[in-house]
């Protein structure tokens, strides 16, 4: 049985990582695809956990497909496209840590997973199924996705999701909404970004905008305010864990690797039905750790923390 189940985009994050003597900016290499860190950080943080995405059959498309395997994720379900190339995302950081992205991605692999390059059998034998707004952007992606999350829930899968807006991948933001609303009757755990909120909700109350978000069924919600920590909503009940500060290297990878902890740690329960409270607020306090941890360093997959940097102040 795997702990986490990942399905959806996985890349390349082109990120800057400053400028050479001439001025001009300078760009590293680093594995990305919100699903594909989430898988790694909850791997890094103890969990059993597996990917299903396709890359371009390209040097690109090989470096990830081991930096997964390496990070101790199952790659069985990563098909390689003979087609379209590994998909680019450049990332460029401004003074402040905060990541701007431009995606060279229509066409390229990711895009093109369709609902028969979804391994059944391993829906069948998963307590997580994970998915973001990312892969439902276009088809066959977003067929593809949904079947995921829809088959996984079928066999007792719990189902999180994390409808991460990116607004450049949309056509225009009606449409983005739209779309990202389409799942959450699917989700049993639900994250998204204090900037996130008002766009699904209409209102950047953490009390209100929760309240809607529940009246979707989802029975765990995290909604996640950078250095300020995390606000939850469980089954009528709310409350906030502090952020735990740090020097800020950049933040890509931040949000994943707290919900790749925190789910790391719920996968440890028979049932959500078994969370309470305090074990909430243990959960995300060490996700905000683990999220900390990511943020003082560079990059996504490559700044995620293992289970000892992580328990060593917790």
């Amino acid at each position: 049985m795997t702990d986490i189940t990942a399905v959806g985009e996985i890349l390349i994050d082109l990120t800057q990582n400053g400028v050479n003597e001439q001025g001009i900016p300078q760009f590293t290499a680093n594995p990305g695809g919100a699903p594909a860190n989430l898988a790694v950080a909850a791997a890094r943080l103890g969990a059993k956990t597996a990917f299903i995405g396709k890359v371009g059959k390209d040097s690109f498309g090989e470096f990830l497909r081991d930096t997964l395997a390496q990070n101790g994720v199952d790659v069985s379900g990563l098909s390689a496209d003979p087609v379209q190339h590994t998909t680019l995302a450049v990332v460029t950081v401004d003074p402040s840590g905060e990541r701007h992205f431009s995606f060279y991605r229509d066409p390229s692999a990711d895009v093109d997973l369709s609902p028969e390059d979804v391994p059944e059998e391993q829906l069948k034998h998963t307590r997580f199924l994970h998915f973001g707004s990312v892969s439902l952007t276009a088809e066959p992606a977003r067929s593809a996705t949904l079947h995921a999350a829809k088959t996984a829930k079928e066999h007792g899968a719990v189902v999180s999701y994390d409808p991460n807006y990116r607004a450049s991948l949309w056509p225009d933001e009606e449409t983005a909404v739209a779309r990202m609303l389409e799942p959450l009757p699917l989700a049993d755990v639900l994250k998204v970004s204090d900037e996130e909120l008002p766009l699904l909700t209409g209102t950047d109350d953490l009390e209100r905008g929760t309240a809607l978000l529940a009246e979707k069924g989802i029975a765990l919600i995290f909604v996640t305010l950078g250095p300020n920590g995390v606000y939850y909503r469980f089954r009528g009940q709310t409350g906030h864990v502090p952020g735990v500060p740090c020097k800020v290297g950049d933040t890509n990878g931040a949000g994943d690797t707290f919900f790749g902890a925190a789910l790391s740690q719920l996968a440890k329960l028979d049932s959500l039905d078994r969370l309470t409270v305090p074990e909430l607020e243990r959960i995300a306090a060490f996700a905000n750790k683990a999220a900390s941890i990511t943020t003082s360093r560079r990059g996504a997959i490559p700044a995620m923390p293992t289970l000892e940097e992580v328990t060593e102040e917790c």
